[in-house]
């Protein structure tokens, strides 16, 4: 993965945008977006 993603998504999570998302989301993921759309899909 680029540092570019890592960074984003870091700054996503620190700026609280997943503060919603269920940890499991987080479960092997590769990038922020994967989070996103495992939680989309868990809703």
């Amino acid at each position: 993965m680029p540092l570019k993603e890592t960074i984003r998504g870091f700054k996503k999570i620190l700026d609280g945008e997943c503060d919603e998302i269920p940890e499991s989301c987080f479960l092997f993921a590769g990038t922020i977006d994967d989070v996103f759309e495992k939680a989309k899909k868990t809703q």
